[in-house]
C-alpha cells in the first residue's frame, strides 16, 4: 500500500524548469503550480498555488550556478511543501553543487557536500534522486535514502548507435586517474578498451598534462567526465590525446556541464570534435549555441526513476 499520496506531483524550481517540463511530459501530468520570487535584498520567497497534503512531491532543482541562491530555494522550496503537510518529499538533484568539496585537503577545510546535505535533510527532504554525484560516497552524508542514476549508459547507447559494440577502432580514455572506475564501466558497456591520461594538478581548475597509459595511436578516442567545469582538464587531455597519443579524432562526453569562466571558447578552440552534455543543466543562456557542443536529455531516465520511487518498486535495473 502507497501510504504517501495517490498523486505524484511535481514542482520546479528555476534552475533548470526544461528539464522538470521534459520529465512531466515523460509521466503525462502538468508541472505543479508554483512561485518563486525576489525581494528587493534577494531573499527567496515561495508560494505554493495548489494542494500538496498527503501527496508524493517531487521538487526538480540543480543546485548549478548561481549555486547559492539556487540552494537555498530549493530548501525553502521544501520547507514549503512540509509546512502544507505534503506526504513524502523527494528532491530531485539533477547536479548537486558543492559535491567537489567532499573532503579535507588541508587544515581547517570544510567539508561543504556534508554540509549541504544537512541542509537539504533537515529543511524536511525525505529522500534524493540524483546523477552522477561528483563522488559516491557523498551518499552516505546524507541519512535519508539517496538514488545515484547513471548518465554512463545514456553516453553508451549513443556511440554504440554510431560505431556498434566491441569496435577495435574506438577507445575511451579517462582525463584523470579519479574518473577511471567510471571510465573502466562505460569501456565494458561499449566493449573497448580503454587508456588513462596521467596529470599533475598545481592548483585549482589548472592541470598540468604528464604521460599517457595506453596506446591510443591511430583511434577514434571518447573522452569521458563526469563534469565539465572551466574544460581545462578535458581539453588539456584531448590535447595530449591527440598530440602525444596520436589519436585519429576525439569525442568528449560528460553528465554535468558546468562550462564556467571561457569554458566554451576553450572547448571551440580545441582538437575535439564533439561535446556532448547531459541536460542536467542548462546551457549558458547569455553565450550563442556552440556547434560542438550537444546535449542529450535525462527526463526519460528521471520520469522512470520518479515513477519506480512512487510506486515502491526496485530500482536496480537503472543502474544497469
Amino acid at each position: 500500500m502507497i501510504s504517501h499520496g495517490n498523486q505524484i506531483k511535481i514542482f520546479s524550481g528555476s534552475s533548470n524548469p526544461e528539464l522538470a517540463e521534459g520529465i512531466c511530459q515523460s509521466l503525462g501530468i502538468g508541472l505543479g503550480k508554483l512561485e518563486a520570487r525576489r525581494f528587493a535584498d534577494g531573499e527567496c520567497s515561495i508560494s505554493v498555488n495548489e494542494p500538496v497534503r498527503g501527496e508524493d512531491i517531487f521538487i526538480v532543482q540543480s543546485t548549478c550556478r548561481p549555486v547559492n541562491d539556487n540552494l537555498m530555494e530549493m530548501l525553502v522550496m521544501i520547507d514549503a511543501m512540509k509546512r502544507a503537510s505534503a506526504g513524502r518529499i523527494t528532491a530531485v538533484i539533477p547536479y548537486f553543487g558543492y559535491a567537489r568539496q567532499d573532503r579535507k585537503t588541508k587544515s581547517r577545510d570544510p567539508i561543504s557536500a556534508k554540509l549541504a546535505a544537512n541542509l537539504i535533510t533537515v529543511a524536511g527532504a525525505d529522500r534524493i534522486l540524483t546523477m552522477d554525484l561528483h563522488a559516491s560516497q557523498i551518499q552516505g552524508f546524507f541519512d535519508i535514502p539517496v538514488d545515484n542514476l547513471l548518465g554512463a549508459p545514456l553516453f553508451g547507447n549513443l556511440f554504440i548507435s554510431r560505431y556498434g559494440k566491441g569496435n577495435d577502432d574506438v577507445m575511451v580514455v579517462s582525463p584523470d586517474v579519479g574518473s577511471v572506475a567510471r571510465v573502466r564501466s562505460f569501456a565494458h558497456k561499449i566493449g573497448v578498451n580503454m587508456a588513462i591520461v596521467d596529470k599533475r594538478r598545481e592548483r585549482a581548475n589548472e592541470s598540468e598534462v604528464m604521460n599517457i597509459i595506453g596506446r591510443v595511436e591511430g583511434k577514434t578516442v571518447i573522452l569521458l567526465d563526469d563534469m565539465v567545469d572551466t574544460a581545462g582538464s578535458l581539453c588539456g587531455a584531448a590535447k595530449a590525446v591527440m598530440e602525444v597519443g596520436g589519436a585519429k579524432e576525439i569525442y568528449a562526453c560528460a553528465s554535468h556541464g558546468v562550462l564556467s569562466r571561457d569554458a566554451i571558447d576553450k572547448i571551440e578552440a580545441s582538437c575535439i570534435k564533439e561535446l556532448t552534455l547531459l541536460d542536467t543543466i542548462p546551457y549558458p543562456s547569455e553565450r550563442q549555441p556552440s556547434e560542438k557542443i550537444k546535449y542529450l536529455s535525462v527526463a526519460p531516465v528521471f520520469a522512470e526513476a520518479i515513477e519506480r520511487i512512487h510506486y515502491e518498486r526496485s530500482m536496480a535495473s537503472l543502474f544497469e
